[in-house]
């Protein structure tokens, strides 16, 4: 009896431990696989290792949390406009309820519950994270000739097959995303992301355990309870609002080799360049932001500043702070180098910038 009960002990070690199967499946079909994996309903654990020290404002600390450090997360997953997921932690859960209407956030131990509206410039929330968000995010945009194979390995007890996107932008600063898909559902189950020059990834976010059963619909559902306090989320408001009352500065086609994107509902003062996992955003900041935005950045041992304004780079992600007078700051931001974030402040010639 206690050999029996030590063997069937050993078993998940052991599944865990068995060589992955490979399969004759190329980069092409690996990302179609992944693209139509949204659907797939699931539940399990996940953990997000982020380790971008991002110097932000305190209004924006959640979202520099969810990339600078360790986030565990359950999640119930139903459909991309049905889900939860909820970040563990050593003192309490945070849940995000995701419905097609919005999502709430409910802080379980300070009892308030946040109503987060659809923007077209939404904060990373911890849903985004997971590895099968993340990966279909990343892959949406890929081409063929940015895509390969890699191998197989183990993970959760299944087969995942190997993807990796190298970016072809000259301004990217991420070296490559390396993905690991499940083999029957296309369900990213690993996602690494590389900066260039770097041997670790600036972002590892990947499955614990999974359950490819349908969540229940009443597990994910979420009404605040009676005594809760209610708020509604206004963090990317904030940057709508000053779109709408600074003078927008004109905003070319193209910045540092990057097409500009067409955002539906976005201020002409906010612009998006890029593609993919190669992105430069432009945008205007209220006072209270930019004061906070700058001392961070100017305390940071690694900015740059100089006539064009102050920059910093942590990992692939850059920051940069123009304030011309008579215009307000101006905030440039995403995955580039530094050296195409210098060249797109200095194609914007009213913000400071020389052509």
């Amino acid at each position: 009896m206690a050999a029996l009960v030590a063997v069937l002990a050993s078993l998940p070690a052991v599944i865990g431990a068995l060589p992955a199967s490979d399969a004759r499946t190329s980069a092409a079909q690996l990302r179609a696989a992944v693209l139509a994996s949204a659907a797939v309903p699931f539940s399990g654990f996940a953990e997000s290792a982020g380790g971008l020290d991002l110097p932000v404002t305190d209004q924006l600390t959640s979202v520099a949390d969810l990339f600078s450090d360790r986030t565990t997360m359950r999640v119930w997953w139903r459909g991309p406009q049905d889900n939860r997921v909820d970040v563990v932690t050593a003192g309490g859960e945070t849940g995000t309820h995701r419905d097609a209407t919005g999502t709430w956030t409910w802080e379980y131990e300070r009892g308030t519950a946040t109503r987060g509206l659809p923007t077209p410039l939404a904060l990373p929330e911890p849903p985004d994270l997971l590895p099968s968000a993340l990966g279909q995010r990343l892959l949406s945009e890929a081409t063929d000739a940015e895509l390969s194979r890699l191998g197989a390995r183990r993970i959760v007890g299944r087969d995942a097959l190997g993807l990796r996107l190298t970016p072809q932008e000259a301004a990217s600063s991420v070296r490559q995303v390396d993905l690991w898909v499940d083999g029957d559902t296309g369900l990213p189950l690993q996602v690494q992301l590389f900066g260039k020059g770097a041997d670790r990834p600036a972002l590892d976010t990947r499955f614990l355990d999974l359950d490819l059963s349908e969540p229940a619909a009443e597990t994910i559902a979420f009404t605040p309870p009676s005594g809760a306090r209610v708020r509604v989320a206004q963090e990317a408001d904030v940057v709508l609002e000053a779109g709408r009352r600074i003078r927008p500065v004109p905003l070319p086609a193209e910045l540092a080799g990057l097409p500009r994107r067409q955002l539906g509902g976005v201020p002409p003062g906010i612009g998006l360049f890029g593609r993919g996992v190669t992105l430069l955003a432009v945008a205007p900041l209220p006072a209270r932001l930019a004061g906070g935005l700058r001392d961070a950045l100017t305390q940071s041992p690694d900015a740059v500043a100089d006539s064009a304004g102050v920059r910093v780079a942590a990992g692939p992600v850059v920051l940069m702070l123009v304030d011309p007078p008579g215009r307000g700051p101006y905030v440039l931001t995403g995955t580039v180098t530094l050296d195409a974030l210098a060249e797109a402040a200095a194609q914007l010639p009213e913000l400071g910038g020389t052509r």
